[in-house]
C-alpha cells in the first residue's frame, strides 16, 4: 500500500518524532511505500492567503499545494502525527489542512450537500497530549478532540479512520511507557497488514 505520513513537530529529538521514526520503520519493513512530509523541517507555509481563498472555488491553488495534494492523491492510507497543543493540532498542521484540504479536492456542495471526496482513503492520527485522559474525560475535551478532528476534518472528507491513538502524560513518559505506546503502534500497523494480503 501506499502509505502518507504528515508530520508536525519543531523538535527533532520529541516523543512525536520518535513515533514517526517508528511508523515508517514499521511500513517499509512492511514492504510499503512510504512518503514523510515533515511539515516544520520543510517549513511549509500554513497562512491560507487571500490568493488562496481567490483560487478555491476556480479549482486553482498554488505550486506548493498542488505538490501536497499530488501526495495526498497517490496515498491509499495517511498517518497523521502531531502533539496536542491547546486542545488541538499545532498551527502549522491546521495550515496544512486549511489549504491543501481545499474545496473541489477534499470536498465539495452538490446542490447544498456536502460531499467529501477522499473516500478511497484511510486516516491514521496519532496524538501525544501532557494531560491525562481522565483530566480530558472530566472535562468533555476528549469528546470534543475527537468530533473537532475525527469528524470535522477527516471524514467530512471522506477518510475512513481507521485508528485514533491518544497517549497521555506525553511530557513525563517514561521509557516502559513509550515502549508500549511503540508497541501499541506496531501491533496496528501489523493486523492491519495482515488484513491487506
Amino acid at each position: 500500500m501506499r502509505h502518507l505520513i504528515v508530520y508536525a513537530h519543531p523538535n527533532p529529538d520529541s516523543l512525536n518524532r520518535h513515533l514517526l521514526d517508528t511508523v515508517t520503520s514499521l511500513l517499509v519493513q512492511q514492504g510499503h511505500e512510504v512518503v514523510v512530509r515533515d511539515l516544520n523541517q520543510q517549513n511549509f507555509n500554513p497562512v491560507l492567503s487571500l490568493e488562496d481563498i481567490a483560487g478555491l472555488y476556480r479549482g486553482v491553488v498554488g505550486a506548493d499545494i498542488q505538490a501536497e495534494q499530488n501526495h495526498v492523491a497517490w496515498a491509499g492510507c495517511i498517518t497523521f502525527i502531531y502533539p496536542i497543543w491547546w486542545t488541538g493540532m499545532p498551527a502549522i498542521m491546521k495550515g496544512y489542512i486549511d489549504r491543501v484540504f481545499s474545496y473541489g479536492f477534499a470536498y465539495r456542495y452538490d446542490e447544498g450537500i456536502q460531499k467529501g471526496l477522499l473516500q478511497d482513503k484511510e486516516a491514521v492520527i496519532i496524538n501525544t497530549q501532557g494531560k491525562s485522559h481522565a483530566a480530558y474525560a472530566a472535562s468533555g475535551m476528549d469528546k470534543a478532540l475527537v468530533l473537532t478532528s475525527d469528524q470535522g476534518i477527516f471524514a467530512y472528507c471522506g477518510f475512513r479512520i481507521r485508528e485514533h491513538f491518544f497517549f497521555e502524560n506525553a511530557d513525563r513518559a517514561g521509557a516502559e511507557q513509550v515502549q508500549q505506546w511503540t508497541g501499541d503502534i506496531a501491533q496496528h500497523y501489523a493486523i492491519h497488514h495482515l488484513q491487506t494480503n
